[in-house]
């Protein structure tokens, strides 16, 4: 903790001396990322390739600032009624698209239809699941109403991207050409090479974005992403691997930026699968796992255990003492198998991808740490996007990735485990944890909310469809020379906007 607690006064430092000097205008920020966007369509996205650059073209009605914060971006106020059924949004004015129509209400009402509507198949579509009508009620107000009281209601719309209706519905793809609000403009994407953004002159934030361009370079190999920036090929590596910020650290002329990541890792099972159909087998599967050597080995010891509900959001995690399953016992483990059928221990395949250090690391401590305990698992590596793809589709027996973590506990669990819910990929099914779901969604005191996601974590901790592993810390690294950023706990990169080159 005084490690965390020194690193982010460090980083609080630099910023304020950065913030203290006068901004210089101009110049295109070299980024080197770790792998090409799985598509750029907002509303259908995954993977955190891809929200690192559409975070820079589209915006939503609200933003999430880096102390986690609720704040207006392209709605400049909202008023909610006093029994929690009616929001209503005052959208800012003068904002147009990058191809120069005009942001309007109806387009609101579109973006959010357009994710509510199943032909779309958006992953954020349960966030609206409440939401009974949009409406534009005047041409800059647009009022959403909701069949109960929805607590993470605000949290849930500032994830929603606004899209141009005009431009979609006259045939635009979004998954290859972008037009949102933001204050950067897609000019360029050339596939597993690079993307280039320009900035958008007509930014509605008069005088930003500072830097006229970034360039995403896609740069698969973290040794070579590393070696760029210390050379200054490369001036700012977003949201880096655990092991490249260890070797950073200290390098002449780079910064580390340091913040709490919502992010968690992982180890999914597909409960339709044997031999993850038996909720004795995913809890043995728990006792296997030495969660303390993961964060010793994969995050070098910066990061910590964590159960369903992330540590930094404090008035909800349980602390993982309190899951008797996540103190490691390989002797437990085997005899949960036993009981579930399985004396001689179960063969599966972990599916997982190699572009994320992290991830990669991860699979091999698990593979290693499973095997006492009578589970023996043949790790499957795939290219990324045949590993979204089979997890898209359910087609997995497990595996081990990241998840993005929210400032709500509803939108940390809900469209994860509910019943069809929108990334349910592991099929799990639920009615108790179901009804847990929607209690906690639907009431608005905060001590009945406390209480009805401590039992929800009790159950899903040891017999879940996840093992929650760790939650580590959040780095970027960036050239002295790169100023004025300020990481966010939920990886946007929205503060590109203010970030800017010194000459000095």
């Amino acid at each position: 903790m005084k490690t965390f607690l020194r690193a982010a006064l460090v980083s609080s430092m630099l910023l304020v001396t950065a913030s203290a000097q006068q901004v210089t205008r101009g110049g295109t920020l070299q980024l080197a990322v770790d792998q090409s966007p799985v598509g750029l369509d907002p509303h259908v996205a995954t993977a955190f390739s891809t929200f690192v650059v559409t975070g820079q073209i589209y915006e939503g009605l609200l933003d999430i600032d880096p102390a986690l914060k609720i704040r207006p971006l392209l709605a400049s106020k909202y008023t909610r009624s006093d029994d929690g059924l009616t929001y209503t949004f005052t959208l800012r004015s003068g904002v147009k698209f990058h191809n120069g129509d005009p942001f309007t209400a109806a387009d609101v009402v579109y973006s959010m239809n357009r994710v509510k509507d199943s032909k779309t198949a958006s992953p954020l579509a349960s966030r609206l699941a409440s939401v009974t009508s949009v409406k534009a009620s005047s041409p800059t107000q647009v009022t959403f109403t909701l069949s109960k009281p929805y607590a993470p209601f605000l949290s849930e719309v500032a994830t929603i991207a606004i899209v141009d209706q005009k431009y979609v519905e006259g045939g635009g793809n979004l998954q290859r050409a972008a037009v949102g609000t933001g204050p950067f403009v897609l000019k360029q994407w050339i596939p597993d090479t690079a993307l280039l953004l320009d900035k958008n002159p007509s930014y509605w934030a008069k005088g930003q974005p500072y830097l006229d361009g970034l360039k995403f370079n896609i740069v698969p190999d973290a040794s070579t992403r590393q070696l760029g920036l210390q050379s200054g090929t490369y001036q700012f590596l977003p949201n880096i691997d655990a092991s490249v910020a260890v070797t950073l650290k200290g390098a002449r002329s780079v910064q580390l930026l340091r913040s709490q990541d919502l992010a968690y890792s992982l180890l999914g099972m597909n409960v339709t699968r044997k031999p993850f159909d038996d909720p004795r087998v995913r809890e043995a599967l728990n006792y296997a796992i030495n969660r303390p050597e993961i964060v010793q080995g994969v995050y070098f010891g910066d990061a910590q255990p964590g159960g369903p509900i992330p540590p930094a959001l404090k008035a909800y995690a349980t602390p993982v003492n309190n899951f008797p399953c996540y103190s490691y016992n390989p002797a437990k483990a085997r005899d949960l198998l036993r009981q579930a059928g399985y004396p001689n221990g179960v063969d599966f395949s972990i599916l997982t991808f190699s572009t994320i250090k992290t991830v990669a690391d991860t699979a091999q401590v698990l593979q290693a740490e499973l095997a006492p305990a009578g589970f023996r698992a043949k790790i499957d590596i795939q290219e990324f996007g045949s590993f979204v793809q089979n997890w898209r589709n359910s087609n997995f027996d497990a595996f081990v990735s990241q998840n993005g973590g929210s400032i709500d506990p509803d939108g940390q669990l809900y469209r994860t485990v509910v019943s069809g819910g929108s990334t349910n990929v592991f099929k799990y099914k639920d009615p108790a944890v179901d009804a847990l779901l929607e209690q906690g969604r639907s009431t608005t005191s905060n001590g009945s909310r406390v209480r009805t996601y401590a039992q929800l974590q009790k159950t899903l901790a040891c017999r879940g469809p996840l093992a929650f592993l760790a939650y580590g810390a959040l780095y970027s690294a960036a050239r002295s020379e790169v100023r004025g950023f300020t990481p966010n706990p939920t990886r946007s990169l929205a503060a590109l906007k203010t970030t800017w080159i010194s000459k000095e």
